[in-house]
């Protein structure tokens, strides 16, 4: 075959296509035609993410921690040569002069529905923008919140950044301890009604079908009392909680009111003392990281399926 400049072209072409990553991020695909070296992650969860992968070398900083949360000593040494851009959200400018290539955040992790930041503005200054499975119910439908959505987001910052035999290598390892972990645990004669306390005094925040919280509870062996509720995380009315009568209560933990006043709230309001987990004491705490999306979710099953099972 004579190589023509056109046939050169197109030879090239292919090659570059062929040796592109494209994954799905939410309702979008996004391709990469080169790993990214200038990463920015938002919040704990997305961001110890990234760490598990082996990542904070392609990474310039992350954001979205200390405005709300603390870093546990884990956490801390993970991230301790990164730089926090931002305490909260980072507005766009903050990405730009980090000169990032890449920012892995969610609906309202990071990125907020018409916002400054999203996906659409990012792209004319050259930052790729993954989105967090979870947080794709916002822009969108999606099936209920699953282990999976964890799963699907390590697999696909895998190929993304070129590490997917290390993906799959966790995903693996996870799989087999929450298995291995659940098959020892005694049989439940029933599903306990769990709900999730975020926060709130008037109304309380918490955890809708779409939620991490609501697949945590789920492999655990209960069943979140908000599990028909159409959202990921939203305030309800106590009416609702008292109505319904969990036998669990799953605070979590994070921000200025710790999970003891929070308890001290429920066990203290007349409100609530027909409530057989108010009864009962059965309160249990999930940090805010082991709550959402992250790696943290393996210890949180275990946690909540440990907790149960206790009298």
């Amino acid at each position: 075959m004579k190589l023509t400049l056109t046939t050169l072209a197109a030879l090239s072409l292919a090659g570059t296509a062929a040796a592109q990553t494209t994954v799905q991020s939410c309702d979008r695909t996004v391709a990469f035609d080169t790993p990214p070296q200038a990463a920015v992650s938002n919040d704990v969860n997305l961001t110890e993410m990234m760490l598990v992968l082996g990542l904070a070398n392609r990474m310039v900083g992350y954001t979205g921690i200390s405005g709300w949360k603390t870093l546990d000593e884990e956490m801390t040494m993970g991230v301790e040569e990164l730089p926090e851009l931002s305490s909260k959200y980072p507005s766009k400018e903050v990405l730009i002069g980090a000169d990032a290539d890449f920012f892995f955040a969610g609906w309202n992790y990071g990125m907020k529905v018409g916002g400054e930041v999203t996906p659409k503005t990012l792209e004319p200054f050259g930052i790729k923008v993954y989105e967090l499975t979870e947080s794709c119910i916002h822009i969108g439908e999606k099936d209920a919140a699953s282990m999976d959505d964890m799963y699907n987001d390590l697999r696909n910052l895998g190929a993304i950044f070129d590490v997917s035999d290390h993906a799959e290598t966790l995903i693996e390892g996870y799989q087999m301890e929450l298995a291995t972990f659940l098959e020892a645990q005694p049989k439940l004669n029933a599903a306990p009604r769990v709900f999730v306390y975020d926060s709130g005094d008037d109304v309380p925040f918490t955890a809708g079908r779409y939620a991490m919280p609501n697949a945590l509870i789920e492999a655990a062996g209960g069943t979140n009392i908000m599990d028909d509720f159409e959202k990921s995380w939203a305030t309800v009315g106590w009416e609702t909680v008292v109505e319904r009568n969990p036998e669990v209560i799953v605070i979590v933990n994070y921000g200025e009111v710790t999970a003891d006043q929070k308890r001290e709230f429920m066990m203290s309001n007349p409100a609530f003392a027909d409530i057989d987990a108010v009864r009962n004491d059965r309160f249990f705490v999930l940090d805010y990281v082991e709550a959402t999306p992250g790696p943290r979710n393996i210890e949180a099953v275990k946690t909540l399926a440990a907790a149960f099972r206790q009298e």
